[in-house]
């Protein structure tokens, strides 16, 4: 009798251990889908602005068409930009360098360096994207913690049977080049 106590406070530790373990994993991949949805609502305010950004500059530099064209350009590729966080990542980050592109050419203006529109417009856009660089490191943050819980032994015994899997970091494609300094030439 004993013996068959044994075995069933064991079995009853055992599925409250593993109820806990998925609770856990259920509960950081939900932190992280929420850290997703942060990024979304900052990169949907940053593609809001960069219309509006685009249009203070068009009148001072009609000669910088390219660079005006290109942002536009890389707006309507990250708004449409589908898949895994990869692809939203990479046309993100062709919406930085041409929005850097622009910053880089209005140095160049000093009309439009002084204009109202332009200057409230500059500080929004720095705003959004310091909020985004703040939504990438917590949703990194979310993401690393929930790798590490479906990697850990025991957890990784039965993460990816219950249909866990890991999920990627929001990453630069190349660290050096982003902060490197935007070269424009006339």
């Amino acid at each position: 009798m004993t013996v068959v106590y044994i075995i069933l406070v064991v079995l009853v530790i055992f599925f409250l251990w593993l109820a806990s373990a998925y609770n856990g994993l259920v509960s950081l991949k939900n932190r992280t889908d929420e850290a997703w949805a942060d990024i979304d609502v900052q990169l949907k305010r940053r593609y809001d602005l960069v219309p509006k950004l685009v249009e203070s500059v068009k009148g001072y530099v009609k000669q910088e068409k390219d660079v005006l064209e290109n942002v536009t350009q890389a707006r309507a590729n990250a708004i449409a930009a589908g898949g895994g966080v990869d692809a939203k990542a990479q046309s993100e980050n062709a919406l930085t360098g041409a929005l850097r592109s622009v910053f880089a050419v209005a140095e160049n203006y000093p009309d439009l360096k002084s204009s109202a529109n332009f200057q409230q417009f500059s500080s929004e856009m720095s705003d959004i994207e310091d909020k985004i660089q703040a939504a990438r490191r917590f949703y990194n943050a979310n993401v690393r913690d929930y790798n590490i819980k479906i990697e850990v032994v025991p957890t990784s015994f039965f993460a990816k049977k219950l249909g866990f899997s890991q999920k990627q970091l929001f990453t630069l494609d190349d660290d050096v080049a982003a902060r490197e300094d935007v070269a424009v030439k006339f």
